[in-house]
């Protein structure tokens, strides 16, 4: 009797993103999500907050910078450490930038529910829904050569 050991195997999603990508590794029904995000050379995430998720980074290669904190006007940078697991609470602004170099980061979250609340990005996008997670590329429409030719 065969005894399977997973209850599903789910291709990762890769969803380009300007600064980078994000590689999903969990299917969407699970109470958790896992991915992977590449942040290329001297960009950076949004400055952004969310109304229901939290998450938990970790740098597993490359250098990082997280910004983060609860007032706007009041923001630490602190240079993350390889293999160290950086929890950011429901409604904690935060960013990450990579340095020196291609980042890799770990994510571990509850669920990609509510609203991503963006109060800076680079490339103009505006607060990520729930109804804009469901469309191709979360709604961003830019190819990678564009973004490219914005960062010259």
């Amino acid at each position: 009797m065969f005894t399977p050991y997973f209850t599903d195997i789910h291709d990762d999603i890769i969803i380009p993103k300007p600064w980078g990508e994000e590689r999903i590794f969990t299917p969407e029904n699970l109470n958790y999500t896992f991915k992977l995000l590449l942040i290329k050379k001297d960009c950076r995430i949004s400055l952004q907050s969310h109304t229901e998720k939290v998450e938990t980074f970790v740098l597993v290669s490359g250098k990082a910078h997280l910004v983060v904190g609860t007032d706007i006007n009041a923001l630490e940078t602190i240079e993350m450490e390889p293999m160290r697991g950086y929890t950011i609470n429901v409604n904690t602004i935060h960013r990450m930038i990579a340095i020196d170099g291609d980042a890799q980061i770990m994510e571990g979250s509850t669920p990609e529910t509510g609203i991503t609340v963006r109060y800076q990005d680079d490339y103009g996008r505006p607060d990520e829904t729930e109804q804009m997670r469901k469309t191709k590329n979360r709604g961003w429409t830019s190819t990678q050569e564009e973004n490219d030719r914005t960062k010259e």
